[in-house]
């Protein structure tokens, strides 16, 4: 059920964690960081969290103003939420706690999903040119678009791609890793590319780790 439990203390790191402090409240807004989701976009993404947490963790972040939802217009129809103004003012905060968090061990049979590494593609890319992408990760599409110095990613269809590239979140942070072993990726099933293949392998060289 949500709660309205407080911490009681008028220190405003207390009040912080008043909003975002439930466990799973922060990971739902690290999945909306890239642009409005469905409710199973973002439940696809937390497997560990049940149907129940994250309606609770959704509707208590909308109750306290971090979160909001809308319908889509015809043909799509359908209810997204995503963050407000005050609520995107949580991205540096949530980018801070991972990189803080990069000596902590990983923990066993860890999941990693699309939204983590495309956002560490968008922090740590540093394109020269322009493309577009579509990227299909788990099933899922998104719209990654360079121009000198800046990548952006947000959910859904490209218009005229350059290349569309199709694998898994752990295959393309392992790219991301070495770009080098993109031929092996693509010799066994793991990537595939339809377009301009050297774009695709400029994206994945154009960052810093």
């Amino acid at each position: 059920m949500p709660t309205s439990r407080s911490y009681g203390d008028a220190c405003a790191t207390a009040r912080a964690l008043d909003v975002v402090g439930e466990r799973w409240a922060l990971l739902v807004v690290r999945e909306l960081l890239l642009g409005p989701q469905r409710f199973s976009d973002v439940r696809r993404a937390l497997p560990g969290a049940s149907s129940n947490l994250v309606t609770d963790r959704l509707r208590e972040l909308e109750g306290r103003g971090v979160v909001t939802r809308r319908t889509l217009p015809p043909p799509a129809g359908s209810t997204v939420y995503e963050l407000t103004a005050w609520g995107r003012e949580l991205e540096p905060i949530v980018l801070a706690l991972g990189a803080w968090a990069a000596q902590v061990p990983l923990p066993r049979d860890a999941t990693l999903g699309a939204t983590s590494v495309l956002l560490f593609l968008r922090g740590s890319a540093r394109p020269r040119g322009n493309a577009c992408y579509r990227v299909e990760l788990d099933s899922r599409v998104w719209t990654v678009r360079t121009e000198p110095g800046r990548l952006t990613v947000e959910p859904g269809e490209p218009n005229g791609p350059d290349a569309v590239v199709r694998t898994d979140p752990h295959t393309l942070n392992a790219l991301l890793e070495k770009p080098g072993d993109l031929d092996a990726a693509l010799a066994d099933g793991r990537v595939t590319i339809e377009g301009d293949r050297k774009a695709v392998r400029r994206l994945l060289r154009e960052h810093e780790a």
